[in-house]
């Protein structure tokens, strides 16, 4: 915004988006005021192509914790499917499929761009931004494999279509029923091993970026990736070892010698997570359960009952009454700057 001409705290504080949100891993936002700031944006400050441009800046490491869900991924489908599952836990309104070609060749296949919240208008640079990143991150981890064809967008060129063609390398067509990178079908078989070095390095990246002491023990390691990996991914004791780069049998160990254990460890991380999900956002019970790496909200309810003696709508009172009785410039300021995931 800055190298635009714009004033970036104007524009968040006209959107209600707070700075500190921004500067949070789990700093959550409203989908419709992120639209609404980029088409507002993109407009006040006569640069079109701004999703383009944004998703043009970012390289791999943009995709964070996503990595920790598609590290182990055996094919391409395999990867788009478990992102997609990871996406609409932290992100009701985004989603990314593997469909049928729109047009109808039974030799193309759509990987396919979805973003939709019943009664909040549709967002031109949110739509190119996303479909950007999908495209930028699909060429980092397959480079030549990616086999793509084609680009589709559901809306008319907004800049201009030489601008699309450059960006994504292919002939990019409009006015189609939805967002898409159609590729070879054959690129939907193809083995993730290509990409496995890369994205397991930038999940290792991630986790060491969040966690600054050089040797923290065991327990802290495992809280971390935990932490990251909760409604993204597994959380078996395999999988989180082979992210630490330990044996299952040895991270077990190493848990032993610091009192602790596997199963503990996790139960911790999910009552942390769970409790900040319920007592400082609106969302619903069924989303925090599948953010905590429960497959049933009643799953939730008697962990939240066994942690706290209480029920989790009974802990979100408790909260919100605290939360009005505290001083103007205490705890409950801070609550306040947080947004929900999705709009209702």
């Amino acid at each position: 915004m800055e190298r635009l001409g714009g004033h970036p705290e104007q524009l968040l504080e006209r959107f209600a988006i707070p700075t500190s949100a921004l500067a949070a891993d789990d700093g959550l936002i409203s989908v419709a005021a992120h639209d609404r700031l980029l088409d507002a944006t993109a407009c006040e400050l006569g640069c079109p192509d701004l999703g383009l441009q944004l998703a043009d800046a970012q390289d791999l490491c943009v995709i964070g914790p996503l990595a920790l869900a598609i590290e182990s991924a055996a094919s391409v489908a395999d990867a788009v499917a478990r992102a997609s599952e990871f996406m609409f836990v932290h992100s009701p309104a985004l989603s990314v499929a593997a469909e049928v070609d729109p047009r109808g060749h039974p030799d193309v296949a759509a990987l396919a761009y979805h973003k939709d919240i019943p009664g909040v208008p549709y967002s031109p640079q949110a739509t190119e931004l996303g479909l950007g990143i999908f495209d930028r991150v699909a060429r980092s981890l397959l480079r030549d494999d990616l086999g793509l064809d084609s680009v589709e967008i559901p809306h008319d060129p907004i800049s201009d279509p030489e601008r699309y063609n450059a960006f994504f390398g292919v002939p990019v067509h409009f006015g189609g029923p939805t967002a898409c990178l159609r590729v070879e079908r054959w690129t939907l078989a193809a083995q993730f091993h290509s990409a496995g070095p890369a994205i397991r390095s930038v999940a290792m990246g991630y986790l060491e970026s969040l966690h600054p002491e050089p040797a923290p023990g065991a327990a802290d390691q495992v809280r971390l990736a935990l932490g990251e990996v909760l409604g993204a991914s597994s959380v078996a004791i395999t999988s989180t070892a082979r992210l630490l780069g330990l044996n299952p049998r040895t991270l077990q160990r190493r848990l032993a010698e610091e009192g602790t254990s596997y199963g503990q460890v996790l139960d911790e991380v999910r009552r942390d997570a769970a409790y900040r999900l319920i007592t400082t956002t609106g969302l619903p019970f069924g989303q925090v359960a599948s953010m905590v790496g429960f497959t049933e909200q009643s799953a939730l309810s008697r962990a939240v009952r066994r942690w706290h003696g209480a029920s989790p709508r009974d802990l979100r009172v408790k909260a919100a009454s605290e939360e009005t009785t505290a001083p103007a410039d205490g705890f409950a300021h801070g609550r306040e700057m947080h947004l929900f995931v999705a709009d209702e």
